[in-house]
């Protein structure tokens, strides 16, 4: 029987699919963040997500990383709208 060629961390589909929302989310949180005109809070928004998104990557559990990601959304979507309001 040949072995797998597989790193035995290797995602399965499921967690690799997961892996890039969160990814995605992050990267479009950061890009509505850059849009800020104020230097102090687009630094501090920048920490936070940055904090929060690591504290949180050692999670395994799908429902929990699901729920993440659903509050991120939401998060990217509240700022998306004050940004709109601000006329940024």
């Amino acid at each position: 029987m040949a072995a797998s060629r597989l790193p035995p961390a290797a995602l399965n589909l499921k967690q690799f699919l997961q892996r890039q929302k969160v990814l995605g989310v992050y990267r479009d949180l950061l890009r509505s963040i850059r849009k800020i005109p104020q230097e102090s809070d687009r630094t501090y928004l920048r920490d936070w997500a940055r904090e929060e998104f690591k504290r949180n990557k050692s999670e395994t559990n799908q429902d929990v990383i699901r729920m993440m990601i659903t509050q991120a959304n939401n998060h990217l979507e509240d700022l998306r709208k004050s940004l709109a309001l601000a006329g940024c």
